[in-house]
């Protein structure tokens, strides 16, 4: 140690590892924000502090949809179980008011109201009937009590009206549209490359069931923090950004995966964004796809999003639609898979003023691979003659030597 500070002085490597320190740059310092739509397409929104609770109420439909299966189901039961409860307990009341209760049970001159109603468990058993119309025939209303025949029509209406909410809240909870987003799949990374003579913008979109959504259309926000010139902050400023479809009503047919494409024009704000200025930038990009469930008829969405850290600059989808035996297959094992390709670094409002960088990008992608299939070819040469020569080694060991046979006449002559 002593001779190596002797060296080496201590001012040189104390500047040296700072040097060192200030090229490195830090990303580890920069917080990361949170994300508004996660890649599942939930959005990352508490709402707190809400006082006004009674307006969930003045909804009670949506509000039992919107409920956890446990907590509707445990309504679901408690619902029939009160109702049976609630009229047990009138035609108990009935049967107590009329006398029943107070008569032998085979006293013929009585006639009650509801036979076989002697106690409150039969009177519930009698109102479990009644509402579900099982009829065992063991208990019956007779026409002395005109009170019992309006307890009847009240318990009917009633049974109906549980039932129809009831049913409709399992049916709408399993028809839900955001199962149907299940399987409307995105890519994992969008890519930002050029696109007839355009930086573009890319993601791709796909339909795993055969089932179509009909009149699908795509949108795209982009979500950041802005400050207007009057100072006022808006901490969630979204903007729409049109997406480059030839059809006027923006209507998309999902029958296979689609490419969705933006381009980076004036209008975008993605127009001053360079490569080097993109991971450092403040924002998310939100994809939302709508359409019509085909067999439900029921209107869906998928949600995603993506962050500067999703989105590659320089690369393209490779293709995953193939023809095989007069149909189109889709391999959607490469449905994310990306592929380098050659697209300026600057930013497009860059290359709008400066067209010759495009230009002179496309010319060093083909010098470079130019360059790349002459290397691959020499060493292909020099591969094969590497193997040539070492069979011909290999051939050279393996000859016999020769072999000369002499006859005694010449062994007598010779010695």
């Amino acid at each position: 140690m002593l001779a190596r500070k002797s060296i080496i002085p201590e001012e040189y490597v104390l500047a040296r590892i700072a040097a060192e320190n200030l090229r490195k740059p830090r990303l580890h310092d920069r917080q990361r924000k949170a994300r508004f739509v996660a890649k599942n397409g939930a959005c990352n929104v508490a709402h707190k502090n809400i006082r006004e609770q009674g307006r969930f109420l003045q909804d009670v439909f949506t509000t039992l949809v919107d409920l956890k299966w446990r907590h509707t189901l445990v309504i679901f039961t408690m619902s029939f179980l009160c109702s049976w409860l609630l009229f047990a307990m009138m035609w108990w009341l009935v049967s107590f008011g009329h006398g029943d209760m107070d008569i032998p049970e085979n006293h013929k001159d009585w006639e009650p109201c509801v036979a076989n109603v002697r106690s409150f468990t039969a009177a519930f058993l009698f109102s479990i009937e009644v509402q579900v119309t099982i009829g065992f025939g063991g208990r019956m209303m007779t026409e002395q009590c005109p009170l019992a025949i309006t307890v009847l029509i009240m318990q009917n209406i009633v049974g109906l009206i549980v039932n129809a909410v009831m049913l409709g809240c399992i049916f709408m909870k399993t028809a839900q549209s955001h199962r149907r987003a299940e399987t409307l799949i995105f890519s994992r990374h969008a890519v930002i490359a050029v696109r007839n003579g355009r930086l573009c913008l890319m993601l791709r979109v796909g339909d795993l069931r055969k089932s179509m959504i009909i009149s699908a259309s795509v949108r795209i926000q982009v979500v950041r923090k802005t400050v207007t010139p009057e100072g006022e902050v808006i901490p969630i400023h979204q903007i729409d950004i049109p997406v480059d479809n030839a059809i006027d009503s923006n209507n998309i047919f999902l029958v296979s995966p689609l490419i969705i494409c933006h381009i980076i024009d004036r209008r975008s704000p993605l127009y001053d964004i360079s490569a080097s200025d993109l991971p450092s930038q403040d924002l998310e990009v939100i994809v939302i796809l709508e359409g019509v469930v085909e067999t439900t008829g029921i209107t869906t969405q998928a949600r995603t999003s993506y962050i500067p850290e999703e989105i590659l600059w320089g690369h393209r989808f490779v293709s995953i639609v193939s023809e095989e035996e007069g149909m189109y297959s889709v391999d959607y094992s490469k449905f994310g898979n990306t592929a380098k390709v050659a697209t300026p670094r600057c930013s497009a409002r860059e290359l709008d003023e400066k067209p010759s960088i495009l230009i002179q990008t496309l010319q060093k992608s083909e010098l470079s691979h130019q360059n790349s299939l002459r290397k691959r070819n020499s060493m292909r040469r020099n591969n094969s003659m590497r193997r040539n020569n070492s069979m011909r080694r290999n051939n050279s060991g393996l000859i016999m030597p020769k072999v000369q046979f002499m006859t005694p006449e010449q062994n007598t002559l010779d010695s």
